[in-house]
């Protein structure tokens, strides 16, 4: 990536105005005098030169007068279409308070009125209508040098659903994140969304929806779209990392299972939360001091990110001994119907391995009651289903219970952060998919972990782009997941606090990419020879937003 750095000099630079106008290169009042005499932008600025760090100030300055956090991620998106090394700047140096803007829980509002706050397209709209044409439109997309592809067909948005066009704030969020996060650089990202109508009467009614206002595409012909973008983008671009975001239970698995060995590509929402999921109860395990193997797990909702959990789960504890048969048995499901057994008739297929022989329960009070888990892990959408007589139960049965309300946004949250703490005398290990402040009880201060999957998916993708990796394995999520638990400290622990601070976020993921890139070449699927100093090489890869002379 860094030998495409955006702000290398080369002959072609634009100049004067059309210069301020490329977000990629403009640096604003921030070039230097002899840069303003070079490249004809003498007079387009305010004579006095600012440093990058005095720009921040005045965006920081500006950020924090914002009346609300909508208003910030329309304002910070702003930054990021005329500046975005000093966007990058932002956010890496602010990463706690830029996380929950540019990111859940910001980002679910965003979508859900991205129509009545859209103001400059970002990426590409491939419609259900461009059946035949998507090879055109990516042609539209102004360079070749795409690294990454974060794409979603809008339908299961966070945990808010069918949002249908306006669901295109989720891949720009997702891609700001890897460059955030992990330093893929910005010019080589590409946020599409599929537009193949929306189910939800509201966005069908309104006037200012910017998608198509029909049903949504279904059977063989949405087949055919993704079939054809899929191809599309294999013929476009040489090496190109596919994360599929966001889509429905119906098509997240199957797409998955389709393309996997075929193309380089993963779904966030079934690896990267699995991912994340399982550094968390590594690192609760330190704190509760027993072992993968002996833990019995409860999730709340049986879709994607649960049952992908519950599958690397089961490939922990069968690297400590059980057989598959054993180690599915230490997971169960409690869904919109109740507990996941064998009696239930229409099963969907991923249920089926996790449908025990076991009586029928209809909620997760007397499925608690009955399995006493060790580890309660939400992935429902459904708020506030942790109830207070469910967590006294976890701490009843555990001295140190693992309570994940892991539901985005925060609204969706299955239970609050105070909540777990209050109701468990201060026992639970917490963490949640959106960020939750810090809570005082009895005299102490315990800080929740917040399992986002930004500590996974920008690692990953660092690793498959910096060494040009054919697939994306699950071995790899496995392998960040043990990378990010063994990245927490001690300290953190003591707080509570089972992820690191976000602060950290480009020290973890650069070597969470290393632990990746290691399983890349033992798996044999990388496009390049392995580096001497692997840590060293991936570190070279990652984009710096600072200035840099475009005069030379």
């Amino acid at each position: 990536m860094s030998q495409d750095n955006p702000n290398s000099h080369t002959d072609d630079l634009p100049t004067g105005i059309n210069l301020l106008h490329d977000p990629l290169l403009n640096q604003g009042t921030a070039f230097t005098e002899e840069e303003r005499d070079k490249l004809g932008l003498r007079g387009l600025l305010p004579p006095k030169v600012f440093t990058q760090t005095e720009q921040a100030q005045r965006v920081m300055e500006n950020f924090e007068r914002k009346p609300n956090d909508l208003e910030r991620y329309i304002f910070l998106n702003a930054l990021h279409e005329r500046n975005m090394n000093l966007f990058y700047r932002v956010v890496t140096d602010n990463m706690d308070k830029m996380m929950p803007i540019i990111y859940t829980p910001t980002v679910g509002q965003a979508c859900q009125e991205y129509g009545h706050i859209f103001r400059r397209p970002r990426g590409l709209f491939i419609s259900a209508n461009d059946k035949g044409r998507i090879a055109e439109i990516l042609a539209n997309w102004p360079t070749d040098n795409v690294r990454a592809i974060v794409v979603t067909d809008g339908e299961r948005i966070l945990g808010l659903g069918d949002l249908g066009a306006n669901g295109m704030g989720i891949p720009v969020g997702k891609l700001s994140l890897y460059t955030a996060c992990a330093g893929i650089d910005p010019a080589t990202t590409l946020p599409i969304t599929l537009d193949v109508g929306t189910n939800t009467q509201r966005y069908l009614d309104d006037p200012l929806y910017i998608g198509l206002k029909q049903p949504r595409l279904r059977g063989e012909a949405y087949d055919e779209l993704i079939e054809e973008f899929v191809t599309a983008v294999q013929d476009r671009y040489d090496h190109t990392l596919i994360q599929f975001e966001d889509f429905a239970n119906i098509n997240a698995f199957r797409l998955l299972e389709k393309y996997r060995n075929r193309v380089c590509t993963f779904n966030d929402d079934v690896q990267g939360t699995a991912s994340v999921t399982m550094a968390g109860v590594y690192s609760a395990l330190r704190l509760t001091g027993g072992q993968l193997k002996d833990q019995k797990i409860l999730f709340l909702g049986a879709g994607e990110a649960g049952v992908g959990i519950a599958n690397l789960i089961v490939s922990g504890m069968m690297e400590e001994g059980l057989s598959e048969e054993e180690a599915r048995a230490q997971c169960w499901f409690v869904d919109s119907r109740g507990l996941v057994v064998k009696s239930r008739d229409n099963l969907a297929h991923h249920k089926l391995p996790y449908a025990h022989d076991f009586e029928q329960m209809g909620d997760l009070l007397s499925a608690v009651e009955a399995l006493k888990p060790t580890a309660l892990i939400g992935v429902s959408g459904q708020p506030h289903t942790f109830t207070k007589e469910i967590v006294q139960r976890m701490a009843e049965y555990n001295e140190k219970p693992m309570v994940f309300a892991l539901s985005n946004p925060t609204s969706k949250a299955e239970c609050t952060a105070a909540e777990a703490y209050e109701w468990s005398d201060g026992r639970a290990i917490f963490a949640s998919g959106s960020p939750f402040d810090p809570v005082e009880y009895k005299g102490k201060t315990y800080v929740p972990g917040q399992g986002n999957n930004a500590y996974i998916f920008p690692g990953i993708g660092l690793a498959v782009i910096a060494v040009k990796s054919k697939h994306v394995t699950d071995e790899m999520f496995m392998a960040a997941a043990k990378s990010l638990a063994e990245q927490v400290s001690k300290e953190d622990l003591a707080l509570g606090r089972i992820f690191p601070p976000l602060q950290d976020i480009r020290k973890v993921s650069a070597k969470i990419a290393t632990a990746v890139a290691e399983v890349v070449y033992k798996q044999g699927l990388a496009g390049i020879p392995r580096p001497d100093d692997l840590l060293g090489y991936i570190k070279t890869q990652m984009y710096d937003p600072t200035y840099k002379d475009l005069t030379k």
